[in-house]
C-alpha cells in the first residue's frame, strides 16, 4: 500500500483549525486522497501547458492556465488573495498588514490554514516526484497554498454534515458552449437513497468527508476524487 501523501498529524492540524471536532482515521484518509487526485490533476494541467512552450520545468503561469483551463480545479479562491501569482495578476499589491492574519487582532487568534500552509509542502513535493515532474519553487508554493485551502473546506464541509446529520444541499453543475443546448435531466439524485448519517455529533467520519467532497467538487473530478477515496479507504480496512 501506498504511504499517504500528507502524515496524519498534518491532517489533522489543518482540521483543528477550522473545526475542534475529533477527526478520525478514516476521515484523515478520505481528505489525503481526494486532496491528492484534485493536486494530480492540476498538475497535469499545468504540464500540458509547460510542454505547449517546450518546457519541462513548471513555472507559476501554468498553474494558473490549469486552472483557467479547467473549472472543476477552481477550488482555492481563499488561497489567490495570499498568492503573489494571483495578486500580480489582479494587479493587488496589498501589504502582508492589510492581508487576513496580520492585524493585531488576527495575531491572537488561532492560526489559519493559509498561515499554516507551508505543512503541505513536503507532501506536495513528494506528489509532483511521484509524478515525475519539476517545478520551480513559487510553483510549489502555489499548489502547498491550494492544498491547505483545500483541505481546510474539506474540514469546514465535513463538519457541517456532522451538524447536520447528512449532506442538506448541494447542487448539480452543468458545463456547456455558449448556445449548446442543455443536456437532458439525469436520473441520478445524490441524496436519493442515501442513508442518515451514522455516528456520533463530535467526530468527523471517513463518510462525512466523502459527503464534503460532493459538496466541494463538481464533474469528474468529484466522480473520480470519490472513487479514489473509496478505494484508499476500503484499501486500507482490508490491509
Amino acid at each position: 500500500m501506498d504511504a499517504p501523501l500528507f502524515n496524519p498529524t498534518v491532517v489533522k492540524a489543518a482540521f483543528r483549525d477550522v473545526t475542534w471536532m475529533h477527526v478520525s482515521q478514516s476521515a484523515v484518509r478520505v481528505a489525503t486522497s481526494v486532496t491528492r487526485t484534485l493536486l494530480t490533476e492540476i498538475i497535469e494541467g499545468a504540464r500540458a501547458a509547460a510542454a505547449e512552450e517546450g518546457l519541462t520545468v513548471l513555472q507559476p503561469r501554468h498553474l494558473v492556465t490549469a486552472i483557467d483551463r479547467n473549472v472543476e480545479v477552481d477550488v482555492a479562491n481563499e488561497w489567490y488573495g495570499h498568492s503573489p501569482t494571483f495578486r500580480a495578476l489582479t494587479g493587488d499589491v496589498a501589504s502582508p498588514a492589510a492581508q487576513p492574519g496580520m492585524s493585531g487582532r488576527a495575531h491572537r487568534r488561532k492560526p489559519s490554514a493559509v498561515a499554516n500552509a507551508h505543512r503541505f509542502e513536503p507532501g506536495v513535493k513528494r506528489l509532483l516526484r511521484s509524478q515525475g515532474v519539476r517545478a520551480v519553487p513559487s510553483l510549489v508554493r502555489e499548489l502547498v497554498g491550494v492544498a491547505s485551502v483545500f483541505m481546510m473546506r474539506l474540514a469546514r464541509s465535513a463538519a457541517m454534515v456532522v451538524r447536520e446529520g447528512g449532506i442538506r444541499r448541494y447542487g448539480t453543475v452543468i458545463l456547456t458552449m455558449p448556445g449548446e443546448p442543455l443536456p437532458p435531466p439525469s436520473q441520478e439524485n445524490p441524496l436519493r437513497g442515501a442513508p442518515p448519517r451514522e455516528g456520533d455529533r463530535r467526530t468527523i467520519g471517513g463518510n462525512d468527508v466523502l459527503d464534503a467532497t460532493r459538496i466541494e467538487l463538481f464533474g469528474d473530478i468529484r466522480q473520480r476524487a470519490l472513487t479514489e477515496a473509496r478505494e484508499a479507504k476500503q484499501t486500507h480496512a482490508s490491509a
